[in-house]
């Protein structure tokens, strides 16, 4: 077996444990949230993971600015567009934060529900000018060169069958239930495919179209384009595909979209959303999602699962936190 050289551990350290110092900031996120499932405040839960990751942030490695953050979206007062985080001694990062993705499923006490960072180097994500939605297609590694969110959606239906071996009727895709997606739910299922409609949870839904031991295919439809780039950080650690195009609720915001430069034309790939390839996708469970478990007690301790992902190794990995709540920092 050859040597590894010393000096390109040394270059790789601080990347390696900027990846697990996020777990903390999520987990807390999480954890502060979850005295709120179920209890129909979705705006309390929101406040509560808020405050815990803005806290936990303060303490990592890095010299991080939100660049998708919660305050233009939610107008809250922390986790701004801009706004500085970490404690300013590590690299240059562009941050992107969703506390919960999946609000109202957490008020309602429903699963899928998230708290998720996405970290990438400096000047990386795509900055969307305050259009916050976008028409999204994400698929797996089968999907690359296959699907393409400018054909309809039955011939990429029965494109990605095709390269997966498997029948059109085994295809699931997953939708927003949403009023705007009624014609494209109808087009799923008229080209023979199956539904999962997502309540909320537009991150959940993307990543587990690119995971391959998920029973989602394919995600699509109109979601947040901040979702959106956070989302792209985690198909890129799992070797997918992820296509967007801006969608504006109105003329005003089309109207202040073009003279920002935007195209609605315009098809973002993966390296358009997020340029570099050394980010990094961390989400840990508040309520039971498909990938990871919600936040649970367990005796004496709290139990958090969370999740991983680092484009520039490809690696993945799952968490699981016991702590005890009486103690936890």
């Amino acid at each position: 077996m050859g040597m590894t050289d010393p000096l390109s551990l040394d270059e790789w350290q601080p990347d390696r444990n900027l990846a697990m110092e996020l777990v903390r900031a999520t987990e807390a996120a999480a954890m502060r949230s979850t005295p709120w499932i179920g209890r129909g405040d979705k705006n309390a839960a929101d406040g509560a993971a808020v405050d815990a990751m803005r806290r936990f942030l303060a303490t990592v490695n890095m010299n991080g600015t939100v660049v998708i953050g919660e305050g233009e979206k939610d107008d809250a007062p922390w986790l701004y567009n801009g706004e500085r985080v970490g404690n300013g001694l590590g690299a240059d990062c562009d941050v992107a934060v969703d506390p919960i993705d999946g609000t109202r499923l957490t008020a309602e006490g429903r699963p899928g529900a998230l708290s998720v960072i996405a970290v990438a180097d400096r000047g990386s994500m795509y900055d969307p000018s305050a259009v916050f939605y976008m028409d999204k297609l994400v698929a797996g590694p089968e999907g690359v060169g296959v699907v393409d969110i400018r054909k309809p959606i039955g011939e990429n239906i029965r494109a990605l069958a095709k390269v997966k071996g498997v029948d059109v009727s085994d295809i699931r895709v997953a939708v927003l239930d949403r009023p705007r997606h009624d014609q494209l739910i109808s087009d799923i299922r008229e080209a023979g495919a199956g539904t999962r409609l997502i309540m909320d949870g537009d991150v959940a839904g993307g990543v587990n179209a690119a995971r391959w031991d998920s029973g989602i295919d394919l995600c699509v439809g109109i979601g947040g384009t901040p979702e959106g780039i956070i989302t792209a950080c985690a198909v890129k650690a799992l070797g997918g595909v992820i296509q967007g195009r801006l969608w504006s609720q109105d003329a005003e915001e089309r109207e202040r979209a073009l003279a920002a430069g935007h195209d609605f034309d315009r098809v973002l790939e993966a390296n358009d959303l997020v340029s570099s390839d050394n980010c990094y996708f961390v989400a840990t469970g508040i309520t039971d999602a498909d990938f990871v478990s919600g936040v649970e007690r367990r005796g004496p301790f709290v139990r958090a699962e969370s999740i991983v992902m680092r484009s520039h190794s490809g690696t993945i990995r799952h968490i699981i936190s016991d702590m005890d709540p009486n103690r936890w920092d």
